[in-house]
């Protein structure tokens, strides 16, 4: 039975079609209507067949009657670049892996949303340098089912460590990748490796080809419901469907559960022409949201949607809820979150909730959302009705993105000076060329930003007191921004994603290059990098991390590598190469700062050699296995976060650029708190960015009988090992750019 909504078409007819393009037309059938929704019921024979809507409706963009030929909004399956909609019956067996019923079963488990640590990665820069992986597999859903390739084996290691979900970038059938591999174009990637780091000539070649080849972030949707077709190995027919659950079950077989990256925000296209415009030709002007002159909103980046529509809302639920129950997905990330309104988030959430092992094959209350909850353009400060932005979902369970740990971490901002540093990268200790101001003014902004990272450190919870740098006793949302904005606003710890990189902006290891002194080392450029994703790792909430963070992931200082090919974001699973100096990155976005990118990149001390890949790659690794070694640093309420975690180190006489933070816990049978961890009385954590020793007696440690972590002690950093605390006086000894974790043991 299909069904269409169009309660202003004038006539809807389904064209029947045997081959995925071109041939003749098999049949044109004309849907009848009843009270705006057009249906029809067609036989059985029609399974594995095509078909296209033909809907004639009056277009306001063009002030005529059009008959548009247009996919189905709720197409299950694809022709490739979805020419045409594919009947398919999900439930048919030949489409579900082996288990594929009784996956739900034996997911990797966890506790509570605050257990999940996040690795996010796009699905072409997974396999499509391994040479590990069968030619014709690269850059698909089915690299991912291969358990010997390099990437799999790398994904194995971080689970066993301790990571627990995978988020891909978008999967969904997006614009800008054409699904039929023989029509992309390449670049000679032998020619390209010989030229100079430091060259522009990569990046003109990139260029040349870069809306032809195989490449793009998938930003640009066309159809929510149907897997993209360029990352399987035949774009026509049910392929995808399969090997996009293969792929889920594999990754869950490994001890991952799997993050789809959905884009609701917006259309690729819209009007009555353009071949991916798919609800503008069924509904013209219903879907997207509209200014005042009556002009499409393209805040977002173009054809914004208008999910304070209902049938927009209902569109975006039913859509998630089919990747959860038909692909058994375990979380989605929202793009520009704050652009849907409140009520779709709240309403998804509880949709979600609902799914059950025994009914959909799903336990629906694991599956976490969480996105971007920026506030701007037209929906800003509840301009179109209660957006989903980080001030309005507190209370709602649903994470949002900590841009204040990441600004104060690193320093500026994705929009300000490159230069401009934070709390690792030097800001007052060992500055930049770049002008910070005076001294004082200098040393001040480093004290009331380290406050940022108070206050993500807890969870970026509203509510969470503690002592600030001025020895005042504030709340979370008493803290705030240059602007004004609370930086506080979440009312539970699974609302936050701490982070200090993702797949937009510079990596972490090329912001690092940028806005390090010049005198800095490699050597120390890489503690930093250690540094900045332990201050991720070791919060309370959820840490997020992009791929390629534990192995010094670089794009030649790309800024938006979202169309910069194979070349800029490539993954180097035998830790070989972290992609550094591969050429200057594309001019476009970033030829503004060429003079001292060409500076950084043509310096071969530079130059990260595999000792320090594998250096990161370890340091990442102990991260997550002691984020795991104790519940500690995974609580789950407000109430437990302010009963338990305490910052040192703190008020007018602070030492700047460390850290200290303890975390206590109860013993079992004794009044006070409760006990979590069996192994583990108390944690202390001391992140000292300083590029010299940190030595501090904190008094409110004094007597504890604390020893250095044994998986610090373990591990091949000699400089972690030198840490030192005398209980005697409670003195701290930690050195430079390290993160040192202290337990006190039962």
């Amino acid at each position: 039975m299909l069904h269409l909504w169009a309660p202003t078409a004038q006539s809807v007819c389904v064209l029947v079609y045997l081959s995925p393009s071109g041939g003749s037309l098999l049949e044109s059938v004309q849907m009848k209507e009843d009270n705006g929704v057009w249906s029809v019921c067609g036989p059985k024979s029609w399974e594995g067949k095509y078909y296209l809507y033909e809907v004639t409706v009056f277009h306001a963009s063009t002030q005529h009657v059009e008959t548009c030929l247009v996919n189905d909004p709720y197409s299950r399956g694809l022709s490739a670049n979805g020419e045409r909609s594919l009947f398919v019956d999900l439930d048919n067996g030949s489409l579900k892996p082996e288990g594929w019923d009784s996956l739900a079963g034996e997911k990797p488990q966890f506790e509570a949303f605050t257990d999940i640590t996040i690795y996010e990665l796009h699905i072409r820069d997974f396999s499509v340098g391994d040479k590990s992986v069968d030619p014709n597999l690269r850059g698909t859903y089915l690299a991912f089912t291969l358990p010997d390739s390099a990437g799999v084996c790398h994904l194995k290691k971080l689970a066993e460590s301790g990571l627990t979900h995978l988020h891909l970038l978008p999967s969904f059938h997006f614009a800008a990748v054409d699904d039929n591999k023989e029509n992309w174009k390449f670049i000679d990637d032998e020619r390209l490796a010989s030229l100079a780091p430091d060259s522009e000539e990569q990046q003109a070649q990139i260029v040349t080809i870069q809306d032809e080849d195989s490449y793009n972030w998938g930003y640009n949707p066309v159809l929510w419901g149907v897997p993209k077709g360029s990352y399987s190995t035949n774009p026509n027919g049910s392929s995808r469907i399969l090997e996009f659950r293969e792929m889920v079950r594999a990754l869950n077989s490994i001890g991952l559960r799997v993050i789809m990256d959905v884009v609701y925000n917006h259309l690729h296209a819209s009007g009555p022409n353009d071949k991916d415009s798919i609800l503008d030709k069924v509904v013209p002007g219903y879907y997207l949201r509209r200014n005042t002159d009556g002009l499409v909103e393209n805040s977002t980046c173009v054809n914004n949607t208008a999910s304070e529509h209902y049938m927009v809302n209902r569109l975006i639920i039913d859509d998630l809820l089919l990747w959860a129950t038909e692909y058994k997905v375990d979380g989605f990330r929202f793009d520009l979150m704050g652009h849907l309104m409140k009520n779709t988030m709240i309403s998804a959430r509880n949709a979600l909730d609902r799914l059950s092992r025994e009914k959909n094959g799903v336990d629906g209350a694991k599956v976490y959302m969480y996105g971007e909850g920026w506030d701007f353009g037209e929906v800003a400060h509840n301009g179109r009705g209660i957006n989903a932005s980080q001030l309005n979902l507190t209370g709602t369970g649903i994470g949002s993105f900590n841009d204040h740990i990441r600004d104060s971490v690193l320093g500026g901002s994705p929009f300000g000076p490159p230069l401009q540093q934070g709390f690792v990268t030097g800001l007052s200790l060992q500055p930049n060329e770049h002008n910070h101001g005076n001294k004082d003014d200098v040393t001040k902004y480093l004290a009331s930003t380290t406050d940022w990272i108070h206050v993500g450190l807890s969870g970026n919870l509203r509510e969470f007191v503690f002592t600030n740098h001025e020895g005042l006793e504030v709340k979370g949302s008493e803290v705030q921004t240059h602007d004004g904005v609370p930086v506080g606003y979440a009312g539970s710890p699974k609302e936050t994603i701490n982070y200090v990189s993702a797949h937009d902006n510079e990596t972490l290891f090329d912001i690092i290059m940028l806005k390090a002194a010049k005198e800095v080392p490699l050597e120390e450029r890489c503690r930093i990098n250690h540094l900045a994703t332990s201050i991720v790792a070791l919060s309370q909430g959820i840490p997020f991390f992009h791929a390629g963070d534990d192995m010094l992931r670089s794009k030649s200082l790309d800024r938006d590598s979202y169309n910069s090919g194979d070349w800029f974001n490539r993954l180097d699973f035998t830790y070989e190469s972290n992609n550094w100096g591969v050429g200057l990155p594309p001019k476009e976005k970033n030829g503004n700062n060429w003079p001292l990118m060409k500076r950084l990149l043509g310096n071969p001390s530079l130059r990260a050699g595999k000792h320090h890949i594998l250096s990161a790659h370890e340091n990442f690794q102990n991260l997550l296995r002691i984020r795991r070694s104790s519940p500690l640093f995974r609580l789950g309420t407000a109430n437990a976060i302010q009963a338990r975690v305490c910052f040192h180190n703190t008020g007018p006489s602070w030492i700047p650029g460390a850290i200290v933070m303890s975390i206590k816990d109860g013993d079992k049978g004794m009044p006070g708190l409760a006990q979590l961890d069996p192994l583990y009385r108390s944690v202390v954590v001391i992140f000292n960015a300083r590029p010299s020793e940190f030595v501090a007696p904190i008094s409110a440690l004094k007597s504890l009988p604390l020893t250095l972590h044994s998986i610090q002690e373990a591990s091949s950093d000699a400089r972690v090992k030198t840490s030192f605390y005398d209980a005697s006086t409670g003195t701290f000894k930690i050195p430079p750019r390290t993160t040192s974790v202290f337990v006190e043991a039962r």
